[in-house]
């Protein structure tokens, strides 16, 4: 099953080097293919609103953003399908902690081959962005903070709680189909047993947004060449994957991670026989939108 933790999913914290964000976000379209196919465009756009590229720039970027898109079709998408087919199973059965705790890792492993792929375009981009785009990418941070901070950081532990609650029902919904009354209680329980520190996520997300901002100074004003950038970015997307391992953080991590596994085996174990045909259903379109994009991008 997907992992359901708001804060600490990869594809979300890693966007603006997993450039998979684009398959999630279009999932939840009424059409997975129309989304997908559609991704280059939907990457421009957001890496667009952070660093406004210029007319020299544009084009050199959607021609590497495409690139990396039919890298992902012809050779990523059939691991998507069997990691997805493999959950469908799973659903069918009773899966335990160690399943979704192996899926997580399954998916990690694949939010971080999209990332190094991607390491010579986002370099290039790197290089080519001049200081007023990197200030627009400062503003822009400064702004998402802002919302963050009010829709996360306000209110005391019951209102971050049912916020949090709010938004994992959203995901399961989408899923399961609606839930009962009954079914609402179970998940609100398990959705307030995991770890609460909204303040953790919020440094970390601080910490990543200096360390992106450093990087594309220390590459715009040393003016480092292709190779010396690469390195750059090869050390800062490692120094974020790294960090789910870092002594000071791990327990934490660690802890969310189950957490939120338990609250996805909680909606598996109270799910009636038709919230699971919806979810199998569900799975099974993905699974074979999977299958047709690989195949009609040549698998």
């Amino acid at each position: 099953m997907k992992n359901f933790n708001m804060h600490s999913t990869t594809i979300r914290r890693f966007r603006a080097f997993c450039l998979i964000a684009v398959v999630m976000l279009a999932a939840g379209c009424s059409s997975f293919r129309l989304g997908y196919n559609n991704g280059d465009t939907l990457m421009y756009w957001w890496l667009n609103s952070y660093l406004d590229f210029d007319s020299d720039q544009s084009g050199t970027v959607k021609k590497d953003i495409a690139k990396i898109f039919q890298w992902h079709r012809k050779s990523e998408l059939d691991d998507y399908g069997r990691l997805l087919a493999k959950a469908k199973g799973q659903l069918a059965g009773n899966p335990t902690q160690a399943d979704l705790l192996t899926n997580y890792r399954e998916a990690m492993v694949l939010s971080m081959r999209v990332a190094n792929y991607a390491i010579p375009e986002l370099s290039r981009m790197a290089r080519s962005a001049k200081p007023s785009q990197i200030a627009n990418m400062e503003q822009k941070f400064a702004s998402t903070n802002e919302t963050y901070r009010k829709k996360f950081l306000k209110g005391d532990a019951e209102k971050r709680q049912k916020v949090r609650y709010k938004k994992s029902m959203t995901q399961l919904e989408l899923w399961f189909g609606n839930f009962s009354n009954e079914q609402e209680a179970a998940l609100r329980k398990a959705s307030d047993a995991r770890p609460l520190n909204n303040e953790f996520w919020y440094e970390e997300r601080l910490l990543r947004q200096k360390n992106i901002l450093a990087a594309l100074r220390k590459i715009q004003s040393e003016k480092l060449g292709q190779e010396a950038t690469q390195t750059v970015i090869q050390n800062l997307i490692k120094d974020m994957f790294a960090r789910f391992e870092a002594p000071d953080r791990k327990p934490f991590f660690d802890a969310s991670i189950a957490g939120t596994n338990e609250m996805v085996l909680t909606a598996i174990r109270i799910a009636t026989p038709e919230q699971k045909a919806h979810a199998q259903k569900r799975m099974q379109g993905w699974i074979d939108d999977f299958n047709e994009l690989a195949a009609k991008n040549g698998k």
